[in-house]
């Protein structure tokens, strides 16, 4: 397993995730839906996001990576924001979001890709990340924990009016 970053020649891998996404989890298919009507674009569009480019009002930069097995399948999907300057993120997106697709849930496979992460945030030059999940996802909340991650909090959300869990992990 390991991270990669984005890449056109993954293109029929991350069809495959979409389309698990499509069949087990529709609401968080709406994430990835620009990758499979125009994935060309889609990835050129992130590429720029972490370089901060183009960036619409409210975005920071924010790099983007696939946890990838030995067949190059797309298992997962995480966001790394360069910075949470922004109220929004400040209080309820974080530096840190992730996706694992439906099939490979509740295989550690989201705690690996935390894990992986680590070394990528040390490479912004963070030293802790705020991370952010509904206060009812024990799944991710467990993902968080295992990495490190301390609870400083449980708040209710502005866009999302929801109880949320926000924790800081350390990535020195």
């Amino acid at each position: 397993m390991k991270l990669v970053e984005l890449s056109t020649a993954l293109q029929t891998a991350f069809d495959h995730f979409y389309d698990d996404f499509i069949q087990h989890d529709v609401e968080s298919a709406e994430h990835y839906a620009e990758g499979h009507s125009n994935f060309v674009t889609y990835i050129q569009r992130l590429k720029e996001e972490a370089k901060g480019i183009n960036l619409p009002d409210g975005y920071v930069p924010c790099s983007h990576f696939w946890l990838v097995n030995a067949d190059n399948a797309i298992l997962g999907g995480i966001r790394i924001r360069h910075h949470i300057g922004t109220d929004f993120l400040a209080l309820e997106g974080g530096h840190i979001g992730y996706d694992i697709a439906p099939s490979y849930r509740g295989k550690g496979y989201g705690k690996l890709m935390l894990k992986l992460a680590i070394p990528k945030v040390k490479a912004l030059g963070l030293e802790k990340t705020l991370l952010v999940a509904d206060d009812d996802n024990m799944p991710s909340r467990k993902i968080i924990e295992a990495n490190g991650g301390v609870l400083e909090d449980i708040v209710m959300g502005n866009v999302f009016t929801n109880p949320l869990a926000r924790y800081w992990l350390n990535c020195q």
